[in-house]
């Protein structure tokens, strides 16, 4: 009983992510290359709120304690059928305008409530408007996909 609601907690913050996206991240919707790709961006301190017992706590390693931290949350989905992607390796490159240098972060699959989507967390360090190019790989396709969103972060 108890899982089964942190199941659809877990579903609930995946969608607010999603829905978050949006408002961070341009539209945060790409299609290319037969892919619809949407981009969500939430503080890591929604996961700082799960109990330690909860899988969401330690997932990507845990949210560390750097200020500024960000949960990067990638759904893919085939988009002529709408089929989710779920066999896929997906990392993302953040840079800033401002700031010098990009760093790299893998997305792992999250599994939650029976559906796969890609996150990670990232540090956005200042306030800056952020390209974030999502670099996805799929088995049987010659070539990964990238698509590229922008993010606005006001600290």
């Amino acid at each position: 009983m108890v899982a089964r609601i942190w199941r659809r907690c877990a579903g609930v913050l995946i969608t607010i992510a999603l829905a978050l996206g949006p408002a961070l991240a341009d539209d945060g919707y790409r299609n290319a290359d037969g892919l619809a790709v949407y981009l969500g961006i939430v503080p890591a301190a929604v996961v700082h709120g799960h109990p330690t017992t909860h899988a969401e706590s330690t997932m990507h390693g845990g949210a560390g304690t750097a200020g500024h931290q960000q949960h990067i949350v990638v759904a893919v989905f085939d988009a002529r059928s709408g089929a989710r992607v779920e066999n896929a390796q997906v990392s993302a490159r953040i840079g800033g305008l401002g700031h010098v240098g990009e760093q790299s972060v893998r997305l792992d699959p999250m599994k939650i409530a029976n559906t796969i989507t890609y996150g990670g967390f990232v540090t956005l360090p200042g306030n800056d408007r952020y390209d974030i190019v999502v670099d996805i790989a799929i088995p049987g396709r010659s070539r990964p996909v990238s698509v590229t969103f922008s993010s606005d972060h006001i600290q």
